[in-house]
């Protein structure tokens, strides 16, 4: 076997090929700047894991540690860049990351300005190394040849702008998944945190029949599995459930005794 085919890379590089053959599936938010709650996920059979450089306490130094120890259980790894610059693109590809997820875009033309930074030349405009987890420290060069039929894209649709856009987002080659923010996305349409209404429920609407006319992946967060098995039947195909903090606070919550509990 190649070294292509093993190590903790792999994960990643099937993952898209899997996202367009509409296959579904689930991963989590990593915030808490920890590897080892990185691990932690992963051990329980998710299908990648989201490392959140926007919100998160973490940094792009852990990317590398967190994709090396989630591919060991299988798990593809996934950076929300902090900014959608060239450079912080590349930084998390190179460090073994399976694909970008790019917040806050409000126009088809800037999610195509951007998606290009996840690609090589004469694609896109990501600066080429080898001395890099992502091409196996310069022992795998055929890397480079695969990488951009494997780098993933996902455009964040959060803004009233964006969903306005939607069908030409989403029409876009390398916008690969197209995922709603639920709360960003119901401050901008005047409902915050009101996730049953109509107009909420327009907007997904919305983004799933863009997705569904262009062969595209609808994908959003929700906070557990009753959440998780709606949005399946609804056509959602790539579910984040919660993140690693609202996963451990949850089960911190669930976990306190009753009696005491309730003399609080």
């Amino acid at each position: 076997m190649s070294a292509a085919g093993r190590g903790p890379l792999a994960p990643g590089w099937a993952l898209r090929e899997r996202l367009l053959a509409g296959e579904p599936t689930v991963g989590t938010f990593i915030g808490l700047g920890s590897v080892t709650a990185a691990e932690v996920c992963a051990s329980v059979g998710l299908d990648w894991l989201l490392v959140d450089l926007e919100h998160g306490g973490g940094d792009e130094d852990q990317v590398g540690a967190i994709a090396a120890a989630a591919g060991a259980y299988g798990a593809a790894t996934l950076v929300r860049v902090e900014t959608p610059d060239r450079l912080r693109i590349g930084r998390v590809l190179d460090a073994g990351s399976a694909g970008v997820m790019l917040p806050r875009i409000s126009s088809a033309a800037e999610a195509e300005a951007t998606l290009r930074h996840r690609l090589y030349p004469p694609q896109g405009d990501r600066g080429v190394a080898s001395y890099n987890r992502a091409a196996r420290w310069g022992s795998d060069l055929a890397a480079l040849d695969a990488a951009n039929d494997r780098a993933i894209g996902i455009v964040q649709i959060e803004t009233a702008r964006g969903l306005a856009d939607v069908d030409a987002i989403a029409a876009l080659p390398g916008a690969d998944v197209l995922f709603v923010g639920p709360q960003d996305l119901s401050y901008a349409l005047d409902v915050p945190r009101q996730y049953e209404s109509p107009r909420f429920q327009q907007a997904l609407d919305e983004v799933l029949a863009a997705c569904s006319a262009h062969g595209k992946v609808a994908g959003i967060l929700t906070n557990d599995r009753a959440g998780a098995d709606a949005y399946l039947a609804r056509g959602f195909g790539f579910i984040a459930i919660g993140s690693d903090a609202t996963l451990l606070a949850a089960a911190m919550r669930g976990a306190i005794p009753e009696r005491i509990e309730a003399a609080r």
